[in-house]
This record gives C-alpha cells, sequence and structure tokens, in this order.
C-alpha cells in the first residue's frame, strides 16, 4: 500500500493489497471495486470496499430478536365493574413489563399481551376468546385469563375442545380442582369451597373453637349469580358439621338496594354475616347494615368485597369491616419496590392514578401476573424458551410449584401463598387472610387460614363425577402423568 497528497486537500492513494488463496472468495469480491479504481483509490473508498465485500463474504448473521410468548387477556375496563378491572390490569401489565425489560423476559422470552373488552360478561366473553384462541404472528395463546365468573363458565367446554388451559384465580367451578376430570381448567389458589371453609374456620377462632359455633347463626348474603350461589353447598355440609345455622339470602345484580335483605337479616339476629357481593352491591350492603344497626365487625366479606373500592363509598359505616384476601393491600412487598423503581416512576405504569399502587385489586393483578409467569417459565424449563401451545402451558400450570424458597426470589412472600399443582390438584392452595378496614387502610387481623380441604373433598368429587356423567367425560388416570 502506497499513499501521496496533492494538492490542497490531501487524499491517499494506496493500491490495492494482494489477496491470498485462502481468501480466494473475498477477493473475487473485492475485485469489481478494484477495476472501477484501476489508476488511484482513495483510502476511503477501498476500505469501504473492503469492509463490504468482507460483510458480503463472512458467513450470513441474522438478528437475533427475543422470543415472544403471545398472551391473550380478557379484560373488563368499562362497565359497572370497572374499578376493580382497572386495578387488576394494571398491576398484571406493570408486572410483565418489569419482567419484559428489567429481568429480559421470562427465560428470555418476551411476554406480548393483547387485550380485548368483556365488560365481564359471558357473551362477550365467547367473542373474546374466539378472536384470540388462534395465537399471534406464530405464537399460540398459551392459556386463558377469562376474568369472570360468568365467562369461565361459558368457556368449559370450548378449552377442553381446543386445548387451552383456562386460569381462574379465585374464582371459577370449584370441581374443577378435580384435573382428572377437568385436564384444562385450573381454578386456582382459593376456590369458593374453600374460602367457605376459611371463613367458617376464622369464625371458629373468634368465638373460641368449632364446638363453639354449635347454635350460631350465620347469614350469607350473596350476589344472586352463578358466582354467588357456588358456595350454598359447601356451607350446608359445614353447618351439619359444626351445628351452626346457615341462611341463605339472595342478592339481585346490581344490588343498589338492599333494605329487604338487610331487614330480613335484622329480624334473623344472626351472629354474623357472610357478604358475597360485587361491584356496588358490597358498599351499599354495608351501608344499609348500618341503617339496620347491625355491627360491621361482625361482616366478612368475600374475595371479591374486599378491596377499597367496597369500603371508601362506604364511608364511616365500614370502619371495623372483614374482608377476605389472597392479595393483602400493601407496598412494602420486595416486588413493589421493582416495580416502583423500574415501572411507576419511569412513568410507564398502566396506572393512571397512582394512588391505587398497592390496593388489593392492583395487588390482585401483580398475583395473577406471577401465577402466570411462573407457569410459563415452568413449561419453558421442559419445552424450552420459545412461545408453546396450550398442551405445553397446561404442563407447567400442573407442574407449577412455587415454594417459601421460591416465594422469597420473586419478592412476594407475605403477598402470595405457596401454591403446588398437579394432576389431581387444579387449586394448589387453599389458604386466605383476613384483614380489617380502620376508616383509611386494611390491616391483617390473621395468618393464613388453611380451608378444610378434606372435609370439602366428598363434595367436590360428587360433583365433578356429576359434570363427567353429563357430559361424557372418561377422567384422565392422574397415576400416569408425569
Amino acid at each position: 500500500m502506497s499513499t501521496r497528497r496533492e494538492g490542497r486537500h490531501a487524499v491517499e492513494y494506496v493500491q490495492l493489497p494482494h489477496y491470498p488463496q485462502s481468501r480466494r472468495r473475498l477477493g473475487s469480491l473485492v475485485m469489481p471495486f478494484a477495476r472501477l479504481y484501476t489508476r488511484r483509490y482513495t483510502r476511503r473508498a477501498v476500505v469501504a470496499a473492503v469492509a463490504f465485500a468482507a460483510a458480503l463474504a463472512a458467513p450470513p448473521v441474522f438478528a437475533q430478536s427475543a422470543p415472544e410468548q403471545y398472551l391473550p387477556l380478557l379484560t373488563y375496563r368499562v362497565g359497572p365493574y370497572a374499578p376493580s378491572g382497572i386495578s387488576i390490569w394494571a398491576g398484571f401489565l406493570d408486572t410483565v413489563r418489569y419482567f419484559n425489560e428489567v429481568e429480559g423476559g421470562v427465560d428470555g422470552v418476551k411476554i406480548v399481551t393483547e387485550e380485548c373488552e368483556t365488560g365481564w360478561l359471558a357473551e362477550k366473553g365467547v367473542e373474546c376468546y374466539e378472536r384470540l384462541k388462534g395465537g399471534k404472528n406464530g405464537s399460540p395463546a398459551p392459556l386463558m385469563l377469562p376474568s369472570s365468573a360468568p365467562i369461565s363458565y361459558a368457556l368449559t367446554d370450548k378449552v377442553v375442545a381446543d386445548k387451552i388451559p383456562m386460569i381462574t384465580v379465585n374464582y371459577g367451578r370449584t370441581e374443577a380442582t378435580d384435573g382428572a376430570t377437568f385436564p384444562w381448567n385450573f381454578p386456582i389458589m382459593l376456590t369458593f369451597y374453600s374460602q367457605a371453609s376459611g371463613i367458617i374456620n376464622f369464625i371458629a377462632q373468634k368465638e373460641g373453637g368449632f364446638d363453639k359455633l354449635k347454635g350460631k347463626k350465620i347469614v350469607t348474603l350473596y350476589h344472586d349469580s352463578a358466582y354467588g350461589r357456588e358456595t350454598i353447598a359447601p356451607l350446608a355440609l359445614l353447618a351439619k358439621e359444626y351445628g351452626f345455622e346457615d341462611i341463605e339470602i339472595p342478592n339481585p345484580h346490581p344490588g343498589n338496594e338492599q333494605s329487604a335483605q338487610w331487614q330480613q337479616i335484622r329480624e334473623a339476629k344472626p351472629d354474623w354475616v357472610y357478604l358475597r357481593g360485587w361491584g356496588i352491591q358490597t358498599p351499599v350492603a354495608i351501608k344499609t347494615a348500618a341503617r339496620v344497626g347491625f355491627p360491621a365487625n361482625h361482616i366478612i366479606g368475600d374475595i371479591w368485597s374486599s378491596s377499597e373500592d367496597d369500603v371508601i363509598p362506604a364511608g364511616d359505616a365500614a370502619k371495623g369491616y372483614l374482608a377476605v384476601t389472597t392479595y393483602p393491600a400493601g407496598t412494602d412487598f420486595p416486588i413493589h419496590k421493582k416495580l416502583k423503581e423500574y415501572v411507576l416512576d419511569k412513568g410507564k405504569s398502566d396506572l393512571k392514578d397512582l394512588s391505587r399502587f398497592g390496593t388489593v385489586y392492583y395487588n390482585a393483578g401483580v398475583v395473577e401476573a406471577i401465577i402466570t409467569i411462573e407457569a410459563l417459565r415452568t413449561a419453558y424449563a421442559k419445552f424450552g424458551a420459545k412461545p408453546i401451545n396450550g398442551e405445553q402451558a397446561r404442563y407447567g400450570i400442573e407442574h407449577l410449584n412455587i415454594d417459601e424458597k421460591r416465594l422469597e426470589e420473586l419478592g412476594v412472600k407475605g403477598l402470595l401463598q405457596p401454591l403446588k399443582l398437579s394432576c389431581s390438584d387444579h387449586e394448589g392452595g387453599g389458604a386466605l387472610r383476613v384483614q380489617q378496614w380502620d376508616g383509611k387502610k386494611w390491616t391483617p387481623v390473621s395468618d393464613w387460614i388453611q380451608a378444610d380441604r378434606a372435609t370439602l373433598r366428598p363434595l367436590i368429587d360428587e360433583k365433578a363425577a356429576a359434570y363427567a356423567k353429563e357430559k361424557g367425560v372418561t377422567p384422565r388416570d392422574c397415576s400416569h402423568e408425569s
């Protein structure tokens, strides 16, 4: 290579380098450039030519992007239950965003969500399911989160035909805990049966023992729907077991007028009221209870009557009100510190009102996202870190094992209970905590209370067997599932 400079603008002229035999291909690619510059070559041009040729000669290298897992979300951000849905999905999406952007995805797989608005209604939920079940951009839909008891009932047969697992955290068909009969249905963490049992166990604690339940009156004021009626059978069983009087009172949707129901409760003079509301039903119930003189600290709301949206509208009448939860309110859990630093403080939160960070329903979304992510992670460990289909996702859910150590690693100890699922057990938890509203915030007033699942099991098995007979289902042999 030689150089010389001419005139005011120094230009380097070079001779083409010799290309050895071993670089024959590279040389052949460079020579066309050489013929264009038979007498003089600028160094910059030649360097560029050589670099271009080298790039062509090199083995093809394609840009590597992280694999993406499509995840459809059936959400409700409009309608009478929108306040809860908005917070739940903010918690869910913020958690997914944290894992995608900070943790590099789930074992390197980015989660790509797509929402479809259902308004919590079965008909719209089915439409959304049909629209999203086929997956997107080559990624199958690994699972469905219907986020509505009516929708989950409507999808029960469809997910079987499509082989897409359906996760219903704290709701859905209780008998679907029998994974042999319901292989695609996962009522994870706390079924309505377990919830009823846990509340009776809590009342027993407050009364001084199970023997003190005999002769007590416990009213259940329930949302008159499939969701609300789900606890009638287990409470009848538990009343027979412990000798308390079980009084069931339906409360029609939407429940913005409850004078007749609470007059009936007043006349019954119960010791406790188990409130199974949803949406506006709960604050109306609390305020009406105050008007008839029933004490708030003897009303126990169920999992869907346990948020700030259920008590703040009731004002002072809600002070002392008790409610069940599986995801306590609060922002002191380690996962919240990560979400605040990497999502909220960077202006990336799905929350429009940041004061809802750490509320019960926001934390419900965080917990549901963690369960979903850990189920996908379990499946990736088996089938590889790549988009998976419904059958592979089912393996991940049935082998989900979030133990105490994993709770610590995820930063959700105290926020989420240990969960271990299997082919025969699609619930995996069965515990709850009770919290109390002091007028400003929720405070836990119990540790985790385990449901009496052994007592409930025959009732669940009976319902599962009836379903199998009606639908002609041959249950799986879970002893052969690995």
